[in-house]
């Protein structure tokens, strides 16, 4: 006897009683539905449970089953007040949760910010969080600011010159830099960033309150004479940048406008927030050293996550600055969340500070380049214009321009119907986008389904093509 189809036959014939008899009317007792259905009173039971559970019918000690009261249909609620209470939507919001969505199943994922499951460490990272979990002092209340030898980690790898007292622990980089925006500037004040640069930013930039103003950035990165521009026109004190492998375009700032990026953001007395959450997802060559090691004078605010180079769930980041503006920053990450839990704060330490750390890399760098190429030559084969003109020497995307007067959006959701799931340029810009652009990421998909992800984007990127030529 197969007891699931006999507990759905059994569900369907009571619920056909049910919805025909008025409440308080007896069922049939579970001997009969036994003899009934065939079933074995275990089966009559779950079914009767089952429908217990809707609400349907009900049960009485010693009496049997009955028909349940009927529920009055509940008021549909009427939450229009919420539109004039709640005011206008915050700039970036919905992106930013269209950009974290998890892909439909069959779809081949371009889109997302992390690494693909096969990329990331599990065993190592879950032999390091065993390890923590077996600590005592794991689960006991640390420093706010986190575990010092955790952020003496930091500080070593990063050899800023910061020291482990500058740092705080933070969940994210999300967290971070949403922190250090609240802390390092007031509602109203302008955040100059790069154009295009990462959503999350501009997002947090606007939650904050801030006047966000874009600064044009080339394949070298930030422009310094546009930088210094934009300090003089707007007076602000606050730039945010990611100098290496930017996030969505994977350009590097290059050596010869290092030193005068800083020198501008010296002269105008401001604070550059350094995103560095490409640290370790170098794939050729060697990575320079963050701005943060030539900053003697506090102006650099140092972020790293572990998080995109590791896994998601590993949400372990620091941020650091030297004086007031490190003092300040404490204070907004213990107002936000108090500290970071223990148990994370101990795998993440565990697990970098073990050989599988180092292994990891080694094995990410070659993933990823494996990854990268696959992905530019499926461009090069299906849509050749398309390929970009620099290759990013490290990070997790490409930014590829489409045709002019293609939309990026229309693009995007025909890519989703055809089964690749890619992610438009147009909010990546804090501004009106100079062309249509689309970010591809190499990391979330192995390199064996990059020829068929290109071959459906050319099928979304065909008609829009057609439209912008009749246009």
């Amino acid at each position: 006897m197969n007891d699931g189809n006999a507990t759905g036959r059994v569900i369907q014939d009571l619920r056909r009683l049910a919805t025909g008899a008025e409440p308080g009317t007896r069922l049939p007792s579970v001997r009969e539905l036994t003899a009934r259905h065939q079933a074995s009173p275990v089966t009559v039971a779950e079914a009767i449970r089952r429908l217990v559970g809707e609400g349907l019918v009900e049960t009485r000690s010693g009496r049997g089953t009955f028909v349940a009261a009927r529920q009055p249909e509940r008021r549909t609620p009427d939450l229009s007040w919420q539109t004039v209470a709640l005011g206008p939507r915050r700039a970036g919001e919905e992106e930013m949760q269209a950009l974290l969505a998890l892909p439909p199943a069959g779809a081949i994922p371009l889109s997302g910010g992390y690494l693909d499951a096969d990329l990331q460490p599990a065993a190592a990272l879950g032999a390091a969080l065993a390890r923590a979990a077996r600590q005592p002092a794991t689960w006991h209340r640390g420093p706010v600011e986190g575990r010092a030898d955790l952020r003496d980690w930091f500080a070593r790898e990063a050899g800023t010159g910061l020291r482990d007292d500058d740092l705080v622990i933070c969940p994210g980089g999300q967290a971070a830099l949403s922190s250090a925006l609240r802390a390092l500037a007031a509602p109203g004040d302008t955040l100059l960033v790069e154009s295009p640069t990462y959503l999350g930013a501009l997002a947090a930039g606007h939650a904050a309150g801030l006047r966000v103003v874009p600064v044009p950035a080339d394949a070298d990165g930030i422009r310094p004479d546009q930088l210094a521009a934009a300090f003089a026109r707007t007076g602000a004190r606050l730039f945010y940048c990611q100098p290496l492998y930017a996030n969505p375009t994977g350009a590097t700032l290059a050596a010869h406008r290092r030193a005068e990026v800083a020198a501008i953001v010296r002269d105008a007395g401001a604070f550059l927030i350094e995103d560095d959450y490409a640290r370790d997802l170098v794939i050729d060559g060697d990575a320079p050293p963050p701005l943060a090691a030539g900053d003697p004078d506090g102006h650099v605010v140092y972020l790293r996550s572990l998080t995109k180079s590791a896994a998601p769930g590993l949400r372990v980041a620091a941020i650091g600055a030297r004086g007031p503006a490190g003092a300040r920053l404490r204070s907004a990450r213990l107002l936000d969340d108090f500290f970071v839990a223990g148990p994370l704060q101990q795998a993440a330490l565990e697990f970098v500070t073990s050989p599988a750390w180092g292994r990891h890399r080694r094995t990410l760098r070659a993933a990823l380049r494996s990854r990268r190429d696959a992905l530019l030559a499926a461009l090069s084969r299906h849509l050749p214009d398309l390929v970009p003109p620099a290759v990013p020497r490290g990070g997790l995307h490409l930014w590829v321009r489409l045709p002019d007067h293609t939309d990026d959006v229309t693009v995007t959701a025909a890519a989703a119907t055809a089964g690749v799931i890619v992610f438009p340029g147009r909010p990546w810009y804090a501004a009106e986008p100079p062309a249509p652009h689309l970010r591809l990421t190499y990391a979330a998909a192995p390199p064996e389904l990059m020829d068929e992800a290109v071959r459906r984007l050319s099928r979304a990127v065909a008609p829009a093509r057609q439209a912008a030529d009749r246009g």
